[in-house]
Formats: C-alpha cells, sequence, structure tokens
C-alpha cells in the first residue's frame, strides 16, 4: 500500500515530458516516405479536390436525367363577391369567393436532346478530375522528393558529426601528447598553444554541424508527421549503392519521363476537357428539345372551371423545343474563349515537353559529376590519412613539429568532410533525377 502510494505520489510530482517521451523511430528512407505521404495535408487536400471534381462528373452525368419535383402551397386572399348567373335554384356561381386556397403538384422535366452539350460538358468534367488525380501524383512526386532531401540532409549532418568527433578525439589526444612532452621539455609552450587552438576549432565546428543537423531532423519529423520530439534514428547509410535505375540513352529516359510525369497527364486532361467546353459552347446556336409532365391537385383547381372550393385533380404534358437563334454573339464569344483556352493549353503543354527534355539532360550531367566527385574525394581522404599518419609518426620523433601536425589534421578532416558533402550530393542528384523521370 505504501509503495503505491509513494508510486502515485512521484507520478503526480513528476512533469509530464518526464513521464511519457516519444518512442525512439527507427527510419528507412522507404519508411519515411511512407510515413509523409500517410500523415500530409497537401495530400489529404489533394484527395478532397479530388472527391470534388468526382462529385462535379456525377452532376454533369445527372443533367440529361429527369427531374421529378413536388411542391405545395397554401395562400390566403380576401373575400370578393362571388359571380354569378342565374336566380333560386337555377343560380350557378362562376367565380365562388373561396379564401383560402391549396396547391400541389408532382412534375418531371427530362431533357431528352441538347445536341451533344450535356455530354461534352460530362466529357469536360470526367477530364477536369482526371487532372485533379494527377496533379495528385505530382503532388506525390514533389512531397517525395521534399522527404528524400530532408531524410539525407539529416544522414549528411549526421556524418559531418561523427567526422568532426572523430577528428576531435584525434585533436584531444595529440593535445595531450604535446602536453606530456612539454612536462618533460621536448617541446616548446607554442606547440602546445597551437594544438590547443585546433581543438577549440573543431569543438565549435562539432556544435555547428550537430545544430546543423537537428534542424534537418526538424524538417524531417514534419514532413513525416512525427512528434517534434521523437528520436529520429536514420537506418540508410549515405554510402549505400544506389538504385537509380537510370541507365539508358538519354532520348528513352526522355520519353519515359513524358509518359510518366503526372504534370503533363494533367495538361493533356485538361486540354481534353476545354475541347469538350468548346463542343459544349458550340451546341449553344443549336435546339434542345425536353419533355415536361406535371399533376396537379389543388383546392380549388384553377384549371377546372367553374371554380369550386373542392380538391381536384389535372395533369400536363408537354414538348418544348427551343432554339436560340439570336444572342447578340454570345455563344460565339463563348467558342472563341474555349479555343483561346485550347491554344494556350497546347503551348503549355509543348513547353513543358521542352522543359523535361532539357531537365534530364541536366539531371544526368549533375548525377554523373557527383560521381566523379565521391570517386575522387575517396582518393583525398586515402590520402590524407596516409598523410597524417606519417606526420603524426614524425611528431612523436621529434622531427615535424605542431603546425605539421595540424596542417594534416586540417586536410584530413576537410576531405573527409568533402567526401560526405559528395556522397550527399549524388543521393540528391538521383533523387532529383527519379523526380524529373516521374518514377514512382
Amino acid at each position: 500500500m505504501t509503495r503505491t502510494c509513494l508510486a502515485l505520489l512521484l507520478a503526480a510530482w513528476l512533469p509530464t515530458p518526464l513521464l511519457a517521451q516519444p518512442a525512439p523511430i527507427r527510419l528507412t528512407l522507404t519508411d519515411a516516405i511512407a510515413r509523409g505521404f500517410e500523415s500530409s495535408h497537401r495530400l489529404a487536400e489533394g484527395r478532397a479536390r479530388a472527391q470534388a471534381a468526382e462529385s462535379s462528373v456525377r452532376v454533369a452525368q445527372a443533367a440529361d436525367k429527369p427531374i421529378v419535383t413536388a411542391a405545395t402551397g397554401y395562400s390566403r386572399t380576401n373575400h370578393v363577391p362571388e359571380f354569378a348567373f342565374g336566380q333560386g335554384a337555377s343560380r350557378m356561381v362562376v367565380y365562388p369567393d373561396i379564401p383560402d386556397n391549396v396547391t400541389s403538384r408532382l412534375s418531371l422535366q427530362w431533357p431528352i436532346y441538347t445536341s451533344g452539350r450535356v455530354d461534352a460538358l460530362e466529357r469536360a468534367a470526367a477530364a477536369e478530375a482526371g487532372a485533379v488525380a494527377a496533379e495528385i501524383d505530382a503532388t506525390r512526386a514533389d512531397l517525395r522528393l521534399e522527404i528524400v532531401r530532408a531524410y539525407w540532409a539529416a544522414a549528411t549532418a549526421r556524418e559531418a558529426v561523427r567526422v568532426l568527433e572523430e577528428s576531435a578525439a584525434r585533436a584531444e589526444a595529440q593535445l595531450r601528447d604535446a602536453r606530456q612532452r612539454f612536462a618533460v621539455g621536448l617541446v616548446p609552450p607554442n606547440e602546445v598553444s597551437t594544438l590547443d587552438a585546433q581543438r577549440s576549432r573543431e569543438r565549435a565546428q562539432l556544435i555547428e554541424a550537430s545544430n546543423i543537423r537537428e534542424s534537418a531532423l526538424v524538417e524531417l519529423r514534419r514532413l513525416i508527421g512525427a512528434d517534434p520530439e521523437a528520436v529520429v534514428d536514420l537506418a540508410d547509410a549515405l554510402d549505400q549503392p544506389g538504385a537509380t535505375g537510370a541507365a539508358g540513352e538519354t532520348r528513352a529516359l526522355v520519353a519515359e519521363a513524358l509518359g510518366q510525369r503526372p504534370e503533363r497527364r494533367a495538361l493533356s486532361l485538361r486540354l481534353d476537357g476545354v475541347s469538350a467546353r468548346e463542343q459544349a459552347a458550340m451546341a449553344g446556336n443549336k435546339p434542345q428539345v425536353a419533355v415536361g409532365a406535371g399533376v396537379d391537385y389543388a383546392r380549388p383547381n384553377p384549371r377546372v372551371f367553374p371554380r369550386k372550393g373542392e380538391w381536384q385533380e389535372s395533369w400536363d404534358v408537354s414538348v418544348s423545343v427551343s432554339w436560340n437563334v439570336f444572342d447578340s454573339g454570345r455563344t460565339r464569344f463563348q467558342v472563341a474563349e474555349a479555343a483561346a483556352a485550347a491554344a494556350a493549353t497546347r503551348a503549355r503543354l509543348a513547353e513543358f515537353d521542352s522543359l523535361v527534355s532539357a531537365d534530364i539532360r541536366l539531371r544526368l550531367l549533375d548525377l554523373d559529376s557527383s560521381q566523379a566527385l565521391v570517386a575522387a574525394a575517396a582518393d583525398a581522404v586515402q590520402s590524407a590519412a596516409e598523410a597524417r599518419r606519417v606526420v603524426g609518426d614524425r611528431f612523436a620523433a621529434g622531427v615535424a613539429t605542431s603546425t605539421d601536425v595540424v596542417v594534416a589534421q586540417v586536410t584530413l578532416l576537410e576531405t573527409e568532410l568533402a567526401r560526405t558533402r559528395a556522397l550527399a550530393g549524388v543521393r540528391l542528384a538521383e533523387a532529383r533525377l527519379h523526380r524529373s523521370l516521374g518514377r514512382p
């Protein structure tokens, strides 16, 4: 009982964050993309817009279906003198005084021929719905690129922190060795101060790299919908083998991009929609036929003569033909507007095709350059590591100064950081090429 009370008191006293820390997240790039898609507000907005577009299609499809309307009403009028013929038993009331009027009507309207206008509007709505769906795919591709960039930015910062931590540990070891040598009179004091200054610089660089890493993780947590305080463990390494699948001729890749890019698909569908709206506008000066019918049940029924204060029924059936023979040019202007919109969409589609062709070529060049930089950086790291080892041995033998050690240390650090940046460049170049190709 005592332990239970103490536990409850401790739970009430401790701050909430200490009791409920977010669970660590071990995250691969694939997991990050999946979580980002699931929690994205932009994709949720796109799905809502897609639902609205699908509803518009249903509205357009129902435009040539019958409409049944039921209506009822009540009106109170003032008393009026009756209008009647004859006297006594032969008296016939033609217009009685009936102040209470109740009407009800069940009617049917059915457009049976619209000169293709309804069909064209239905095709336009369907094309717009397809374009919105393609825009969702484009949004998904953009979001994927953002997540990949944020993931590799965090991985790059993590690798930079690791490199700086190792370098700081080496600088600390060299400083301890220099202090021991100074204590026995083997090196002058400036050797110790030089190494001490280098250690301080590397500590400052380490703090800066740690802050950059945290900034990258903040953006990654936002994109994947994770808790802002969650600990994210990146499972994928920068130097893992790439999987771009970009091998092949440039023309083949351009053709693949033109066939897969959701933005182009959206433009093509919108072009179909604008063309359908142009056809719908052209039907504005053509005849339209509709069928109508209705049943009235009213007291009094105005269609029955003479009027009587009792419920009476009547019905009607009609066929109407309307033809807009003159509208002061409205239809012509609507057709011209739709034709201009179609021409603008065609021009935009052609511009997009030229941009995709250029973008694919630029992305391939970026990837080739990034891969070459990685190979060069790896050779530079190997050379700098060997040079630092030789200088360290010479310093231990007393034939090299601390300045030589610092120079070798800085060179190794810079080459390792350059290799990290080169690896990040390859990953980002792969992601940009993936986006340009429109691959899912």
